[in-house]
């Protein structure tokens, strides 16, 4: 929820307009203002956060909704614990 210039509820297609004016002054590409959800998410994974806060922070009722709508990060996850597991295993931890 956010509030208008005038302290009410704003709707939609202004938060929308608003938020493509920013991306633009920004010099950042177009993009949804879900998107944003989507990125938080992505982000949140590959930085080592437990799936089931970011479940919890997207408010999905299932781990496994958050698991399968953002496997894409699994690759990046799973090169980390690679390299950790090589890391204690050759006395580098």
């Amino acid at each position: 929820m956010f509030p208008s210039e005038r302290g009410t509820l704003a709707d939609g297609p202004n938060v929308t307009h608003r938020f493509h004016k920013l991306l633009k002054r920004a010099e950042l590409p177009p993009m949804r203002f879900h998107d944003l959800r989507h990125a938080c998410a992505s982000l949140l994974l590959v930085q080592g956060v437990h799936p089931r806060v970011v479940m919890e922070t997207l408010g999905h009722s299932q781990i496994s909704l958050t698991m399968n709508t953002y496997s894409h990060v699994l690759p990046a996850l799973q090169r980390e614990a690679a390299d950790r597991m090589e890391a204690l295993l050759t006395n580098q931890a």
